[in-house]
């Protein structure tokens, strides 16, 4: 499948690297199927990846591993809420955080109350709200 992507260019991805998420993102409703992209000409895994839709060129998100940021993150989630992602593990379960990135680097921020859960299984994903209430929604990365 050819995308055309606002920071990579037109790509072609196979039909295996799409996750669709049933109820698209919080205020991005209508945009349900993504691909997660990330420079492979760094030197050392980078950072931020993109997460990138494959209907709209313009509308990708930077998103982090939740544990580059805080190695003890761990949102508490009742189990049912996760059932529409089908038969979900520690082994097929991805957990990725939206990043903003403002124009000074240093107010980068994460939501750390939102998470993106992805069964790479099915590649289904969901965006959530987690319980736990010490987890803010503009964590700074750099403190």
């Amino acid at each position: 499948m050819i995308i055309d992507t606002k920071y990579f260019g037109t790509i072609d991805i196979g039909e295996e690297k799409i996750i669709h998420f049933d109820n698209g993102l919080l205020g991005f409703e209508e945009y349900k199927d993504y691909t997660i992209l990330y420079d492979i000409d760094e030197e050392e895994k980078p950072l931020f990846s993109w997460l990138q839709s494959v209907d709209e060129k313009g509308l990708a998100f930077p998103v982090v591993n939740p544990l580059d940021v805080d190695e003890n993150y761990n949102p508490t989630v009742d189990d049912e809420i996760l059932n529409s992602l089908g038969d979900i593990n520690e082994e097929n379960m991805i957990v990725l955080l939206l990043a903003t990135i403002p124009k000074d680097v240093k107010e980068a921020s994460v939501n750390m109350r939102a998470p993106l859960v992805i069964n790479s299984d099915n590649r289904k994903g969901m965006q959530i709200i987690v319980e736990n209430k010490e987890y803010e929604i503009k964590h700074k990365i750099i403190k």
